[in-house]
């Protein structure tokens, strides 16, 4: 295991985007191997961590790293929760989006099933993601040094694929209605 270790730091050390990219593309699809493997969700899913998480993710860890840097003294409150803050509320509803729309349209889906899925499932995955995202980022952001932050996240990212996976495969969920009907109370109030 610590070959293993020494391995990936080296990596790191020598193409730090091309590790992270492939970090990333693998955790993505390991929801899908459980029982009977999905090859089409497994290679959507895959490629999605791989043109996405690894290379956007390896520049955001390391861009808010030097701003959040910049006006608060590393390992401080300000400077965690600044990262949370900015991670939960900028990247990660982000992530969540592109994540739906690239699944949907890559099985197929049209751009107005997509749209419809994302309305269904995003302000769900959203809220019981926020209860979960910010404590693994504290930890993260606290103990974790910035080249390792990525892969870090991508070991909680497996669970997080599992989770997406499972709320897409809920469909129309009486759960899902409750979310949604806040919605529909906006809309009520923009109305009058």
């Amino acid at each position: 295991m610590r070959r293993l270790w020494r391995w990936y730091q080296q990596c790191l050390a020598a193409h730090p985007v091309r590790t992270q990219v492939v970090s990333s593309e693998d955790k993505d699809n390991k929801d899908n191997k459980e029982f009977k493997v999905d090859w089409k969700r497994v290679g959507i899913t895959s490629s999605f961590g791989f043109a996405f998480v690894g290379p956007v993710g390896h520049y955001w860890y390391e861009y808010l790293d030097r701003i959040i840097r910049r006006r608060f003294q590393p390992n401080t409150f300000k400077f965690v929760a600044s990262k949370v803050a900015a991670d939960g509320f900028l990247f990660g509803p982000l992530d969540l989006l592109l994540f739906f729309s690239y699944v949907g349209l890559g099985q197929g889906r049209s751009i107005e099933q997509v749209k419809e899925d994302v309305k269904r499932d995003f302000i769900p995955a959203l809220v019981l993601g926020g209860t979960i995202w910010p404590a693994v980022q504290i930890a993260n952001f606290r103990f974790v040094p910035v080249r390792y932050q990525l892969l870090y996240v991508n070991l909680f990212c497996l669970l997080d694929s599992c989770f997406l996976s499972w709320i897409e495969q809920q469909g129309d969920a009486s759960w899902k209605r409750w979310f949604t009907s806040f919605q529909k109370i906006e809309d009520q109030k923009g109305k009058v």
